[in-house]
Order: structure tokens, then sequence, then C-alpha cells
């Protein structure tokens, strides 16, 4: 195992579990869910290497693969966790930049590779999801061991979206959409468990508590606020709407349930504001 220390407070040579402390390189690790897994991955003892377009340490860009093989050099373990839904840059960046991501962990030895991902994508027709599909094929089919997390949506996303329709006082609010979101933190402990264990060259699923519908999540967001907006139903049309009704965004068994629910997500991240 690989010495180097990396962006990290903490170097014991095992976490807190007696596992041996790993090198692992975390590609969007300023991101939503990225962040908390660099904590996450921290708490235990592992020596973490966060790369991004804006690091001081390790600069890298997916999308040339910029800084790859100096970042990667000496690491056990990639987890994938960057991120574009701009439709200009989000090939180049996930599919293009994972196809340079793995090439580089090849070179440099990397035992182990995780990539974040979202249930259902492969069954949702969206230019993202299709993406993500290609992606996770991509990875499934490369030459490095490799574990895949899909997650459904996080609790902030829904927030944010929100957050946004608010400020034409609107929601968006139907009851035929199942969704089940999760705690970023929470898909993030699931992520460094799959990192820190051995590939599983398989699927991870991991889902929120509970199965609710948008109209739900938006009537709890509007009383959590105390922000004055309609909850208005928006009609989805086609094979999008026929998947979304479908329920193929949740995962009525998922390997890894979350605890904590959108109401109690809320009012805890209201209480620090």
């Amino acid at each position: 195992m690989n010495a180097n220390t990396a962006e990290t407070n903490n170097v014991n040579e095992s976490d807190s579990s007696g596992t041996a402390a790993l090198d692992i390189a975390v590609a969007g690790g300023t991101g939503t869910l990225g962040r908390h897994v660099v904590e996450e991955l921290r708490a235990r003892g592992h020596r973490v290497r966060v790369l991004s377009r804006g690091s001081d340490r390790y600069p890298v860009d997916l999308s040339t693969g910029a800084g790859l093989a100096e970042a990667l050099a000496g690491c056990d373990v990639v987890v994938d966790a960057a991120n574009s839904t701009s439709p200009r840059t989000m090939r180049a960046t996930l599919v293009d930049g994972t196809r340079r991501l793995l090439d580089a962990e090849r070179a440099a030895g990397v035992g182990h590779h995780v990539c974040v991902s979202i249930v259902g994508c492969d069954r949702v027709p969206m230019p993202y999801y299709k993406v993500k599909t290609d992606q996770e094929a991509l990875v499934a089919a490369g030459r490095v061991p490799w574990t895949i997390v899909r997650a459904t949506q996080f609790h902030e996303l829904a927030a944010s979206l929100f957050t946004a329709t608010a400020r034409v006082r609107f929601l968006p609010a139907s009851t035929s959409v199942p969704v089940q979101p999760v705690a970023a933190a929470e898909a993030a402990r699931a992520v460094a468990d799959a990192a820190g264990a051995a590939p599983r060259n398989g699927r991870i699923e991991v889902a929120g508590p509970d199965r609710t519908d948008l109209r739900a999540l938006a009537a709890t967001w509007r009383t959590t606020t105390a922000r004055r907006a309609v909850l208005l139903p928006v009609p989805i049309p086609g094979r999008l709407g026929r998947a979304l009704r479908a329920g193929h965004l949740t995962d009525a068994s998922p390997d890894v349930r979350g605890t904590i629910g959108f109401a109690q997500w809320l009012e805890a991240r209201r209480r620090t504001e």
C-alpha cells in the first residue's frame, strides 16, 4: 500500500473498525455528495485525495484528462462522484471523462473503481440518465475492478427544485410520481462502505426511508419553510411520464435504506441556517 500523504487530517494506518487505511481519490470531492464522501472516508482514517478542477494539490480536468496521472499515482481506490448536468458538458465529463479516468487508473495500478450513479437511470428516458447509463456500461466493461453505487434523488435536489420554483410562486406537485429521496450524507456512507470493501463487480442500491410522491414533498417543504407558493400539478407526458409514474426512480427493497426522511432533513437544515 502506498504511504503517500494526501489531503487528509488523519494519518492513522487503520480506520476505526480496524480495516487498513487506504489511499482513496475522490473525483468531484467538493460536490453535493462528494464532500460528504470525503468527510466520511477521512473519519474512517483513510488518506483522501480530493480531485477537482479547483484543487490546489490535485487539480484534475476529466474532460481533458489533465492531472490524472499525477493525482492517481499510488492510489488504491478511486471514487467517481464527479457530475455535470449541462447538455453541453455532461457526456464529455461523465462518459469521456470516465474513459480517461479508467485508463489512468489502469496505468496507475488502482484496484477498485467506485462509480456513483442513479437508481432507475436505465429505465427513465431522459438525456442525463442515458449518459449515466452509458457511464455505468463503461465501468462494467472496463478492466478495473468496480462497484456501482446507485442512489435515489437527494433531499438536497428536491429542496433546490422547490426553492427555484417558489421564486415564481409555484411548487411542482404531482400525486402520480412516486419518489424516495435520501440524504446525501447517508448515501455518502454507503459509498464509503463500498470504497473500503472489496470490489463487487456489481451494483449497490441506496434509497430513502419513505416512498412518497412529489406533492407530499412539496407540501412538506412549504410548511417547513413557511414560503408562499401554490401546489401545481405538472403533467409529464409520453414515455418519460410513464416511466416516472411506474416508480422507476424508487426501490422497494434497496440494499441500503436511509433513515432520515425529508421533513426531518429539512428541519435539521432549518435549525442550522
